[in-house]
């Protein structure tokens, strides 16, 4: 059984950034385990873009040269505004191998606690004890599905992040359920491939982004009204942006920031796009049925819809349980609220030498830990942590 002192799971924007300055450390052997970028490269729908700005697109690096900049500079490429998708996945294979080269493909099916540390069991049968483990798994396991779809057979109904192929649907009658990015680009996507869609949202309108560049335009209010990263409305924005800062509120402001900035909300930059798309506000599905290769759906105003298929745009729920690789055990040892893991300061779970990156963080320091501009909060910390503990011993 061969041995690390830091096991990273997740190739992702927060494993490769976690990777990047963990390696910095002098003595620690760090290693990484996964497909690099593989969530937004096999489980984004094609041709969509990022809602993030350029500024809150960068994955961290100790030095801060391994931005969107440096890359599209090296490779002497044009990159649009918004940053298409594929860009992005381009630009993360692209940091990882300038800073962990040495990533191990493989994945890791189960984490145990050891008298050493933990105990990994990669999907080959091979084992590695870690003396300490750094979630950085992403969202995946966590998408948000409908209990009245759950009879429905998979390949009549999935979430926006089940496939990248937008194009099976040409020709299809496709009810899209949601209101946030995911399902109002996937509609667009759909609709552009010949896709017959309709949008069904639970709330009374869609709420759309982007008031940032226009008060932008005001200079120096603007500034102080929103981060760089433009996570959250104004004034919440530059909060946020501080993740050490976000613990200072009461939980119930905490929560109330959390919940304002994640709300769903497509970009301004989409809206022409959604133009042409029916959408029917205050509504959500009440049951779903199959008759003969349609789903039935019906709708809590009574009326029903035949449809070839059904998108669920309908985000993600935090549990961090659920991420398949805990044993039960162990998950159980995890203290949490409300599926969010209770975190301390250097991202340290109640467990020892546990630690978890990304969104799952949020419900400690703030949402921007959902987006790739919380790379360099998460790893920064990290690393300080991690050092700091070293040291001490």
């Amino acid at each position: 059984m061969s041995t690390c002192d830091i096991a990273i799971l997740g190739a992702g924007p927060y494993g490769l950034a976690a990777a990047a300055h963990l390696k910095r450390l002098k003595g620690l052997e760090v290693r990484i385990f996964g497909e690099p970028m593989d969530f937004w490269g096999a489980h984004m729908p094609e041709g969509m873009f990022l809602r993030s700005p350029w500024a809150g697109s960068h994955i961290s690096d100790p030095e801060s040269t391994l931005t969107m900049d440096t890359f599209r500079d090296e490779l002497r490429c044009e990159i649009s505004k918004p940053i298409p998708l594929d860009k992005f996945v381009s630009y993360g294979l692209w940091f990882q191998k300038k800073a962990v080269p040495d990533l191990d493909r493989r994945r890791i099916a189960r984490i145990d606690r050891a008298p050493e540390g933990f105990r990994l069991t990669l999907d080959d049968g091979a084992n590695i004890t870690a003396r300490r483990v750094v979630v950085a798994s992403g969202i995946g396991p966590f998408a948000r599905r409908l209990p009245e779809l759950s009879d429905i057979p998979p390949q009549f109904a999935t979430h926006a992040s089940d496939g990248r192929d937008v194009r099976r649907f040409e020709g299809k009658q496709v009810l899209v359920v949601g209101a946030g990015q995911s399902a109002l680009e996937s509609a667009a996507l759909i609709h552009e491939a010949g896709g017959k869609v309709e949008v069904v949202v639970r709330a009374p309108a869609i709420h759309w982004l982007g008031w940032r560049s226009k008060l932008q335009k005001l200079g120096p209010i603007g500034k102080m009204l929103y981060s760089p990263a433009d996570v959250g409305p104004a004034g919440v924005s530059r909060i946020v942006a501080f993740p050490n800062s976000v613990k200072y509120f009461p939980r119930w402001m905490q929560n109330r920031f959390r919940k304002r900035s994640l709300r769903p909300a497509g970009a301004r930059w989409l809206m022409d796009r959604c133009t042409k798309i029916p959408t029917t506000t205050s509504s959500l599905i009440q049951s779903a049925k199959m008759q003969g290769d349609k789903v039935a759906v019906r709708l809590n105003d009574g009326s029903t819809r035949n449809v070839d298929h059904v998108l669920q745009g309908t985000g993600y729920k935090i549990e961090v349980s659920r991420y398949p690789f805990f044993a039960p055990e162990l998950a159980a040892e995890i203290v949490q609220v409300d599926g969010f893991p209770k975190l301390k300061p250097g991202l340290e779970s109640s467990v020892p030498g546990l630690y978890i990156l990304g969104a799952p963080a949020a419900w400690t320091f703030g949402p921007l830990l959902f987006f790739v501009a919380g790379t360099e909060f998460a790893a920064t910390n990290l690393a300080r942590a991690i050092s700091k503990e070293t040291r001490s011993r």
